[in-house]
C-alpha cells in the first residue's frame, strides 16, 4: 500500500531543506561563485565581507582598496559589454541601479547562464546599512555583515557637522568644456546635508550644466569638485578663471574644497568617514 504524504508535511520538508541550504555558506562550498562587480560600491563592501577572493573581475570604478585595482577590469560600468564580463569566466555579476549598465547587458549576462542581481541603493545612512546586508545575504554570509555595520555606526558617531549650515555647490567637472552642477536628489546633495551643509543649486533635479547666470545666482559660500575635476581645471587658479566663480562668496575667498570622487559619493561603508571629512572641509575652518 502505498503511502500518501500530506501536501502541508511536503511544504514543511520542503521549508526545511531550503533553510538547510541557505544555511550553508558559500565560502566552505567545493562550487564558491565566480563574482564579477559592476559597482564600486559593491566592490567596496564585498572587501569588507572579506569576500575579495570571489573577485574576478571588476569595473572602472572599483578603485579601493588598492587591492582591488589588481583585480581584471571589465571596463566602466555605464559601456561595459557583456563580452567583457563573460570573458572572466563569472557565476554571479552584482551591481546597483545608479551603476547605469545597460538592461540589454545584463539580460546578455542572464541568457550566457550568469546569476545576475541589481541592487537598489538608497543614499542614507540607513540605505548603506540596508546594501551591506544584501549582499552578505546574497553571498550567504549575513553574520560578516554585523561587524561592517558596527565600524560604521561607530564612525557615524563621530560625525560633527559644519556649523552655520554653509551653501556649497557641487561642480562635476571634466575640464571647461564639460561643467554640471547637482540639484536635487543627488548623492552629494544627501552627502552635504550630512555633513551639516545645504545644497546651493535646489532649484532643479539631478544634474544640470553650468551657467554664469545661475553660479552667480547661487552665490555658494564653498565650491565641492572631485579631486579629478579640480585637477582637470588646472587647479584653483583654473576654476577661478570660470566665468562668474569670482564674483560668488566661494570666489572671493577661494573656499574650494575637493574629494575622492568614490568616497564622496559611493555611500560605502566608509561614509561615516567621508561625511566627517566633508565635514571638517565644509567648517569655517576648513581648507583645500
Amino acid at each position: 500500500m502505498t503511502a500518501i504524504i500530506q501536501p502541508t508535511i511536503l511544504c514543511r520538508l520542503a521549508r526545511f531543506v531550503f533553510a538547510l541550504i541557505m544555511a550553508v555558506p558559500l565560502a566552505t562550498s567545493a562550487q564558491a561563485p565566480r563574482i564579477v562587480s559592476l559597482d564600486g560600491t559593491v566592490s567596496e563592501i564585498l572587501h569588507e565581507l572579506g569576500l575579495q577572493d570571489r573577485l574576478v573581475g571588476v569595473d572602472v570604478t572599483s578603485t579601493y582598496p588598492e587591492s582591488l585595482q589588481k583585480l581584471p577590469k571589465v571596463g566602466h560600468n555605464r559601456t561595459v559589454s557583456a563580452e567583457g564580463v563573460l570573458a572572466q569566466q563569472p557565476t554571479l555579476v552584482l551591481t546597483t541601479e545608479k551603476a547605469g549598465t545597460t538592461p540589454a547587458v545584463l539580460d546578455q549576462l542572464r541568457g550566457a547562464g550568469v546569476q545576475v542581481i541589481t541592487f537598489r541603493q538608497e543614499f542614507s545612512v540607513e540605505g548603506t546599512k540596508k546594501l551591506i546586508n544584501d549582499i552578505a545575504a546574497i553571498c550567504r554570509v549575513p553574520s560578516k555583515a554585523r561587524a561592517v555595520i558596527r565600524r560604521l555606526e561607530s564612525d557615524m558617531a563621530r560625525v560633527q557637522a559644519a556649523p552655520g549650515r554653509p551653501k556649497v555647490l557641487f561642480i562635476y567637472a571634466r575640464g571647461a568644456g564639460t561643467m554640471l552642477v547637482a540639484g536635487r536628489g543627488t548623492p552629494v546633495e544627501k552627502m552635504i546635508e550630512l555633513a551639516g551643509g545645504q545644497n546651493a543649486t535646489r532649484q532643479f533635479d539631478e544634474f544640470k550644466p553650468l551657467t554664469t547666470e545661475s553660479l552667480v545666482a547661487a552665490n555658494p559660500d564653498i565650491i565641492l569638485l572631485f579631486d579629478s575635476g579640480l585637477e582637470s581645471l588646472g587647479g584653483p587658479r583654473g576654476l577661478l578663471d570660470i566665468p562668474g566663480v569670482v564674483q560668488t562668496n566661494a570666489g572671493k575667498q577661494k573656499r574650494f574644497v575637493t574629494m575622492d570622487g568614490h568616497l564622496l559619493t559611493g555611500f560605502t561603508p566608509r561614509l561615516g568617514k567621508a561625511i566627517s571629512e566633508l565635514a571638517r572641509k565644509i567648517s569655517p575652518s576648513g581648507t583645500l
